[in-house]
């Protein structure tokens, strides 16, 4: 039997859907700067950390550090960083170039928003094949530097939360 040009369907891991909730963390320090990275599958576009939950049932707080130890290399309880819910969540529609990560007929994620207080200094080490580069901006540049509608949002909320 002649030899495929591809691998056989068992021997490729299927890639589950991502599930339509997700977190978004604010890294920030005390001085209100604003730790922004820049999207490796989209050069130019800057952001908080996000991702979606990994299951049904992962609590959104262990979803944040998870997702902020892939993308940033911080470890929350190491750098003595302080995780806070904002308690605000944003529905919107999921970007056309993403959607086929997501099951058919999904068109909506559920994002909740988090902040995280880390010390000033605080080393970054990206993911590359995530992330391009990082910058730590006063929150108002971070604000207008965002692509995302409500990371931008979140970010100008920060000077009215308390500390």
């Amino acid at each position: 039997m002649p030899s495929m040009p591809w691998p056989a369907v068992s021997d490729t891991p299927l890639r589950p859907f991502k599930i339509p909730r997700s977190v978004l963390v604010v890294i920030h320090t005390p001085a209100l700067d604003v730790l922004l990275i820049e999207r490796a599958d989209k050069p130019g576009y800057w952001q908080s950390v996000t991702g979606s939950l990994d299951a049904e049932d992962e609590a959104l707080d262990v979803t944040a550090r998870r997702e902020v130890l892939e993308e940033t290399g911080i470890d929350v309880d190491r750098v003595g960083g302080v995780l806070r819910d904002w308690q605000q969540q944003n529905v919107y529609e999921i970007y056309a170039t993403w959607r086929h990560r997501y099951a058919p007929g999904v068109t909506h994620n559920t994002e909740h928003v988090f902040g995280l207080t880390v010390p000033a200094g605080t080393p970054v080490v990206l993911n590359p094949r995530e992330h391009l580069s990082h910058v730590w901006l006063p929150w108002p540049e971070a604000a207008a530097r965002c692509f995302s509608p409500s990371n931008a949002e979140a970010i100008r909320r920060l000077p009215a939360l308390p500390a």
